[in-house]
């Protein structure tokens, strides 16, 4: 894996990098080709808590965990767990779909957050997503994998742009934008 490893409001040092480089070097043997998967850590602090957030957009889909803890080394060793998990929760799924498709590749392009004077009433954090046509079925597994309570996609089937969020009761809801 290629790592891009940054902080903010907090310096890495060489033993910060060598400590995730080695921890996210386990997840290599869940990929086919692990040196093609760019890999963006991002350390930041927020009152004593250091927070980890790693996102690994591959070929098929994007894995995002982030975790927090006082200790820095606790908190890599909690993101790389989370990720774990997330792989081998949903290794079957992810064979199943992709196991006679040629090449799919979801390619979120996220582009670098602008951030804006913190104010409780403006917009203060903005991102540029470029979105490719899926099914339900596959912006499910991406809001299980990225570990969110919505996504948006372009629906294939509907033609129109959706979201899907996860509801109270663990099954989901679309509303679709024609």
């Amino acid at each position: 894996m290629k790592l891009n490893i940054r902080g903010e409001k907090v310096t890495i040092t060489q033993s910060m990098k060598t400590y995730i480089t080695e921890k996210l070097e386990k997840l290599d043997k869940y990929f086919e080709n692990p040196e093609e998967i760019n890999v963006n850590v991002l350390v930041r602090i927020k009152g004593l808590e250091q927070i980890i957030e790693v996102t690994a957009p591959t070929k098929k889909f994007t894995l995002r965990a982030e975790e927090s803890n006082e200790d820095f080394y606790a908190a890599v060793d909690l993101v790389v767990s989370k990720l774990e998990r997330q792989i081998r929760k949903n290794k079957d799924r992810l064979n199943r779909k992709y196991k006679n498709v040629e090449v799919l590749e979801f390619n979120f392009n996220y582009e670098d957050e602008e951030k804006i004077e913190e104010n409780s009433s403006e917009i203060v954090k903005r991102k540029n997503i470029s979105m490719k046509p899926m099914d339900e079925e596959e912006a499910m597994l991406q809001i299980e994998l990225l570990n969110h309570d919505f996504f948006v996609f372009k629906n294939i089937d509907e033609e129109c742009v959706s979201v899907l969020y996860k509801r109270k009761d663990n099954n989901y809801g679309i509303i679709n934008m024609k």
